[in-house]
């Protein structure tokens, strides 16, 4: 009787190895695009189900949340991989992918620590929490936050933006003035909404989504430091 192999892997084979390689190292927007399409795609999927099963994030709340959060952030972070380290392609993503959720498995601990019940509270604590806590403050601050973003989005508007960045700007901005109309539950459905009103791939939207990122993160910055 022959012994078991060891189980092979039949989704990320040589060929989804090459296809990252080959992305890696092209700039061609149109040939990344097909790549990821025929190849990295389907790969990355399987990869990050895997994991999850594997390793029993399955415990995690909105699991299948964070499947498509991990599966859309792996997409951000394809051209960090620098294929002359001698790393492979299979090794690389799957230790980041597995570090990824075991993050969020500390995150959820730590929120779970956090947690205090009204139940939990002496009747002074409660009475404490209820009267410190001015949500008319709260609230005015989140509205010259979103006022202060309109105006920064405007004047983005006015920038030389190439014609895939002022498509996804666009749609940002309906989605932000449309927040209460539409229903989203994760960030798959943000990206679904956005390849519908822009016409764009997902990896189109993402690469110009990190431009205007750097920006949020500079407005952000400079409002919370002239608000302290």
């Amino acid at each position: 009787m022959t012994k078991k192999g060891k189980k092979k892997n039949n989704y990320f084979t040589h060929v989804h190895e090459q296809a990252i390689i080959k992305y890696s190292i092209t700039e061609d927007n149109k040939i990344r695009s097909e790549l990821y399409i025929l190849y990295i795609g389907p790969a990355f999927n399987e990869l990050v189900d895997k994991i999850v099963y594997t390793y029993k994030f399955t415990t995690l709340p909105n699991i299948d949340s964070l499947r498509d959060e991990c599966k859309i952030w792996l997409t951000t972070i394809l051209n960090k991989y620098d294929p002359s380290t001698g790393s492979k392609a299979f090794s690389y993503f799957s230790v980041i992918t597995k570090n990824w959720f075991i993050h969020k498995v500390k995150k959820n601990k730590r929120n779970l620590q956090k947690e205090v019940h009204f139940d939990d509270l002496d009747i002074r604590e409660e009475h404490t929490y209820l009267t410190t806590y001015n949500k008319y403050e709260e609230e005015r601050e989140k509205f010259e936050f979103w006022k202060s973003l309109w105006t920064e989005i405007e004047d983005w508007e006015k920038l030389k933006l190439k014609e895939n960045e002022r498509k996804v700007l666009a749609a940002i901005k309906i989605l932000l003035s449309s927040a209460d109309e539409i229903e989203i539950f994760n960030k798959k459905a943000i990206y679904l909404y956005m390849r519908e009103i822009t016409g764009l791939n997902t990896k189109q939207i993402v690469n110009n989504l990190n431009k205007l990122r750097e920006r949020y993160r500079n407005f952000k910055k400079s409002w919370t430091e002239d608000n302290l």
